[in-house]
């Protein structure tokens, strides 16, 4: 009896997470209301990939930041106020760069359709065409999102995977957004674009289990290289995550993870899971991989997670406050 309660139970669930995610958004949302936002958006990013490459990974990031708290809805653009101190402040979020370029967007998008179309919407929008301006796959992006009016500091210390997780952590973060094994691995390979500073892996370096030692899933000559640019306690430097084409987006990620060359545990923890393993391994080893393919799969999947759609939430004038 217990046994069938609880299957009801996850039934239930899984019925509740399958109806929060993407239900109410389509690819063309905005076909009637704002039909050029794609383009307005695409031009935008044109203008600023052209001058700033380096944005595209942590404006990338920034989407996968918001929607695994709270939902695709925005809340991670939120300032914090007097009374409440908001997501972007978090610790995880505070190496993400390129609020600036959103509101740019979004600026862009208001002069053409007023009040019609989210920040949460214009983030997705973003991360794609950043994607593809480093050489990346693409992909139909549905729209739809409303924004949120809620952004808190702690929910994004509690939600976010972090550099530092073994493979049960992961899987079980992403399970509860409704992701899968899959997409774990499949949008880890983001991390073949842009930079980290040293603080997310120096432990691994020097100190791995407090007795001065190093990580033993990590290759030992990457060690070296790896040492020579960061010293113990060194918070400014920046590293490759993606050594020799951190500039494009590729499939050579997989290939040095295969190697041991992961530069975070969570990098590496994917050798620890038979489906991560697998998948990470032929990705790096075909010459013809479904990397690009599947990112964009998983990448929709991303986007439906916990939207807010219909009348729920808002349409933000200002992405970085509620209306």
């Amino acid at each position: 009896m217990a046994t069938c309660k609880f299957s009801v139970v996850l039934l239930v669930l899984a019925f509740v997470l399958g109806m929060a995610n993407g239900q109410g958004l389509k690819v063309g949302f905005y076909k009637k209301t704002c039909p050029s936002v794609e383009t307005i958006v695409k031009n935008t990013m044109d203008e600023v990939m052209a001058v700033s490459p380096s944005l595209g990974a942590p404006l990338l990031r920034m989407h996968f930041h918001d929607c695994f708290v709270r939902g695709c809805d925005g809340s991670v653009l939120l300032n914090s106020t007097q009374d409440n101190k908001a997501e972007k402040d978090a610790i995880p979020n505070l190496s993400l760069r390129g609020y600036q370029i959103i509101d740019r967007a979004k600026a862009a998008v208001e002069k053409a359709c007023p009040g019609v179309v989210s920040c949460a919407d214009i983030v997705a929008l973003v991360a794609r065409d950043a994607t593809v301006a480093l050489k990346g796959p693409s992909w139909k992006v549905e729209t739809g999102r409303r924004d949120g009016r809620v952004s808190i500091e702690f929910e994004a210390l509690t939600n976010l995977p972090t550099p530092f997780s073994n493979i049960t952590t992961l899987v079980q973060g992403w399970q509860q957004k409704g992701l899968s094994r899959k997409d774990l691995v499949v949008l880890s390979g983001g991390h073949t674009i842009g930079t980290s500073h040293c603080n997310p892996f120096t432990n691994r370096l020097y100190n791995f289990t407090g007795k001065g030692d190093t990580d033993p899933s990590l290759d030992s000559e990457y060690i070296v290289k790896l040492k020579e640019k960061c010293k113990p306690g060194d918070q400014t430097t920046l590293v490759e995550m993606d050594p020799g084409s951190f500039k494009t987006f590729d499939k050579n990620y997989y290939a040095l993870v295969s190697k041991r060359r992961g530069l975070f545990q969570s990098d590496s923890a994917l050798l620890d899971d038979s489906k991560t393993r697998t998948y990470l391994r032929h990705q790096a080893d075909h010459f013809k991989s479904s990397f690009f393919k599947d990112f964009g799969i998983s990448m929709v999947k991303m986007g439906r997670v916990q939207v807010l759609t219909g009348s729920a939430g808002e349409i933000r004038k200002v992405c970085s406050r509620v209306n």
